[in-house]
């Protein structure tokens, strides 16, 4: 198809050759396109996608100063001339995200009286934790190891986010605390499992449900001295299986020279036992991300203070706890380093919880069930 045949003269060739041409100047309308006969010599033949045959003295020219293209080096990205348009994803995504809002779960383990119902209210800055949202009345909350949660819906700037709380209130309130993290490991593979299910399913749903938790803040009573067997034993098995972030309860009964040391031996404790905590080392991406994640690891565990109520200090409102002494302000980090956990569970990480809790913990727990329904017998 397309091809055009001259006479000998026409193409420059010898009598008995053909050359295909690309034009129609300088051939006769009757020679353009020559009748196919049964025998005829004329007859083209079948065009092959393959390249020219290229002699082998000129191949071998080209081999000596060529490179090959497979390996050429080039720029990574490719210039564009003009505006295409690509950073409008990002808007996509953001009002996607804004219409559909998203799901965050935590959960508190600690002993009773360390300030984990009046952490959570602080960090979302309202009434999230277990306790009645009327004012003057509290909730009775049981001290046993059963854990329950309560889930909101919170919005700010258009952002809805789905909150879930789970409070384990008798965590080491017991004589005898063998085996109390059994409920808190079987309520947090409870979540995996639930997943899974609705994921292996033959009809999906379009989005499922995500109850697992995302992240696990641990209170770490400020004794001043140094980690439980309780404190250690739980934060080995619990951070195999979700990210633990533990933190100092109640910081302000701890002098700023008390607080050091007592955070310099949590952190030998830590690493003796080789207890890896969040954020890992070993999920850093690139090295801005360990570069940032260094500074957060210097200053593990955080040593926070909880308030849920207002005071007027020099003309404003802070969040604060007034003492004999003077307010302790919250989210000065002059005075607790609260506003480091609130960056690293919201402002800066929580997407990344979400992340390695899928990727990395829910896949762990994915792949041995897997194994385990596939075993003969």
């Amino acid at each position: 198809r397309g091809r055009c045949w001259g006479n000998a003269a026409g193409a420059g060739l010898g009598t008995e050759g053909w050359a295909p041409r690309g034009g129609h100047r300088g051939v006769p309308a009757h020679r353009l396109c020559p009748p196919r006969g049964a025998g005829s010599s004329l007859e083209p033949e079948e065009r092959s996608m393959e390249p020219p045959a290229v002699p082998e003295e000129e191949e071998e020219e080209e081999k000596e100063g060529a490179v090959p293209l497979s390996v050429a080096p080039g720029p990574v990205g490719c210039q564009l001339f003009g505006y295409v348009g690509i950073e409008a994803v990002l808007d996509q995504m953001k009002i996607k995200t804004m219409k559909t809002g998203f799901e965050f779960n935590i959960m508190v383990v600690g002993q009773s009286g360390l300030g984990k119902s009046t952490m959570v209210n602080t960090l979302f800055k309202s009434k999230v934790s277990r306790k009645s949202s009327q004012a003057g009345q509290e909730e009775r909350i049981p001290k046993t190891v059963q854990l329950q949660s309560i889930t909101h819906v919170i919005e700010e700037k258009g952002v809805k986010m789905k909150l879930t709380v789970t409070d384990t209130p008798g965590f080491g309130d017991q004589i005898n605390n063998e085996n109390c993290w059994d409920p808190i490991i079987k309520y947090i593979n409870e979540q995996y499992e639930r997943y899974l299910r609705e994921e292996i399913l033959i009809t999906r749903k379009r989005k499922i449900p995500d109850t697992r938790v995302h992240g696990c803040v641990y209170f770490v009573p400020p004794t001043g001295h140094w980690l439980r067997p309780l404190d250690l034993e739980f934060m080995r098995r619990l951070s195999k299986i979700v990210n633990v972030v533990p933190v100092i309860a109640k910081a302000d009964t701890l002098t700023l020279e008390e607080r050091a040391e007592f955070k310099q031996r949590i952190q030998e404790d830590l690493k003796t036992h080789t207890i890896s905590v969040y954020p890992q080392e070993d999920f850093d991406q690139d090295p801005e991300d360990r570069a940032l994640n260094d500074r957060i690891r210097e200053k593990i565990p955080f040593a926070v203070v909880g308030a849920d109520q207002e005071h007027q200090v020099n003309g404003k409102r802070v969040l604060g706890r007034k003492t004999k002494w003077g307010i302790i302000e919250v989210e000065n980090p002059a005075h607790c380093e609260f506003p480091l956990l609130r960056d690293l569970l919201i402002r800066s990480h929580l997407q990344d919880l979400k992340d390695i809790t899928h990727n990395v913990h829910y896949e762990s727990y994915r792949v041995r069930r897997l194994n385990e329904s596939n075993r003969p017998g």
